[in-house]
């Protein structure tokens, strides 16, 4: 009977419904299902809390127009236009629907049947103009011609997204599967805060206690496609979150997407190769209770609200430099407000060193930036090489100096005193020179702009080869505790 039409209102609409009745698939959807969720919405959208709620999405609508409160029968007969209008015996029209395709219904989504037969508006469909101006539409011909399939599907919208900053986060995706998770996961929790509400006599429905940012990356990773083994027929896909208001007081729209780059990495690091080291750097992410003024922490039922690695991830790939030095060098972030609880400022390479692991980085410069192999193999190669001449050597000073130094001159000269110290020494060299430019220059001593960065990458290779030697836990204070230079973060 249905088919997603690629549409976000339409889909996680049709997704809400096939979620409300149990259902897999749209396609298994019929008109008695439609009936089932038509009662449930008859019912809660007459009264709180979702009466108050519903001002964000459908304002000066028969559920929300305080006009209508005192007058039950003109609801009653709002809500049987809006949302009993797919039955099969109701009349068409000779015009399509911009959403299904199918005929639109000949009913008027009006208690006075004053609006043209079939014709949505604002109160109606999310973010649309209202009835009186002509433009944005074809033909000067205000509205738009819905079905009443199309119609029920949009009233069941904000069942299916997350109220998150008082508006509403709809997720939409390529992947059916995704999408349907999405909505089923917010249709949910949005039953469970509704009961709650009118258990406590509230009027407002609760907002989600996760960021929005935070809540879209913990709700797609509960998803069994993310947490079952990937096959080779299965194709990658894409997540786009919309967070709106169609209120009267402020219509806004905030949009972030996650690409299937980014997907693809972090279903990979649910995977048992990698799931329990990056569960233990997730676990470090999240923000901690904050602090009064006398440094105690706030703990009296302290729920946090973000994880700051969930948060960065939306500014990767630009951002990507800074997210490795944060999550997978253990470099601790100046721009971090300790006091406010964000804990990336209280990072440490010293304290965490049992964190940085180089099979989580490579996957990350594989998926994420795409780096070539090739230079991903010398980083590796070259990281294995001047681990083993530290330790062998107990060359602090050089293991300092490849840490700290931030000119590339100077960075140059501390590998070739080191190479040349290791040649007269009747050893291979440590580095040689086609291996040395493709990680570090663009030519003949002409650096890369990013040599610093892959400095970075070198250095999670050597620590973690230290650390599994013993030699950092011997010379521990070899690592300086400071803090990088400042970054702009955005918080959800």
């Amino acid at each position: 009977m249905f088919t997603y039409a690629g549409h976000l209102y339409f889909d996680v609409g049709i997704a809400t419904i096939t979620a409300f009745v149990g259902k897999r698939h749209p396609s298994e959807l019929t008109e008695a299902d439609l009936e089932q969720i038509a009662v449930y919405m008859e019912v809660e959208y007459l009264r709180q809390p979702l009466r108050s709620f519903l001002t964000v999405v459908f304002p000066n609508s028969g559920f929300t127009q305080p006009a209508f409160f005192e007058q039950p029968e003109k609801q009653r007969a709002y809500a049987r236009n809006v949302l009993r209008s797919f039955h099969a015996q109701m009349p068409r029209t000779q015009e399509t629907c911009v959403f299904t395709g199918k005929p639109a219904t000949a009913v008027s989504y009006d208690v006075k049947g004053e609006l043209p037969p079939g014709r949505a508006f604002r109160q109606h469909v999310p973010l649309l103009t209202g009835e009186n101006p002509i433009n944005f539409f074809p033909y000067g011909d205000a509205g738009l011609p819905v079905s009443g399939e199309a119609m029920i599907a949009i009233q069941a919208f904000p069942l299916g997204c997350a109220k998150a900053g008082g508006r509403l986060l709809a997720v939409h995706s390529d992947n059916e599967e995704i999408l349907l998770h999405f909505a089923a996961s917010f249709l949910n929790q949005n039953r469970r805060l509704i009961q709650l509400a009118q258990e406590s006599g509230s009027t407002k429905l609760q907002d989600s206690h996760l960021s929005r940012r935070t809540l879209l990356v913990d709700t797609l990773l509960k998803a069994s496609r993310m947490q079952k083994e990937a096959t080779e027929d299965e194709q990658p896909f894409s997540l786009t979150a919309y967070h709106l208001s169609n209120s009267g007081q402020g219509v806004s729209l905030d949009i972030y997407h996650l690409p299937m780059e980014i997907i693809v990495f972090l279903r990979e690091m649910q995977t048992d190769a990698y799931r329990h080291q990056w569960e233990a750097i997730v676990q470090r992410a999240w923000e901690r209770a904050p602090t009064k003024k006398r440094g105690k922490q706030m703990q009296n039922d302290f729920q946090p609200r973000i994880n700051w690695l969930y948060e960065d991830i939306f500014s990767l790939p630009d951002n990507a430099r800074m997210f490795v030095r944060t999550y997978f060098l253990r470099q601790a972030l100046r721009a971090a407000n300790l006091q406010q609880g964000d804990p990336r400022g209280d990072y440490s390479l010293r304290k965490e060193v049992e964190l940085v692991s180089w099979k989580i980085t490579a996957r990350f410069l594989r998926s994420v930036m795409n780096m070539e192999r090739e230079r991903i193999e010398e980083i590796r190669k070259l990281g294995d090489r001047l681990a083993e001449y530290v330790s062998t050597e107990n060359d602090r000073k050089f293991f300092q100096g490849f840490l700290r130094e931030s000119r590339y001159a100077y960075f140059r000269s501390l590998l070739l005193k080191a190479n040349l110290a290791t040649v007269r020494r009747g050893n291979p060299p440590l580095v040689t020179l086609d291996p040395y430019i493709t990680v570090f220059e663009d030519g003949d001593e002409v650096a890369r702009s990013d040599w610093s960065f892959a400095r970075d990458l070198v250095l999670i290779r050597m620590i973690e080869r230290l650390h599994e030697s013993g030699w950092l836990r011997r010379n521990s204070d070899a690592i300086p505790d400071e803090r990088v230079e400042d970054m702009e973060f955005d918080q959800g």
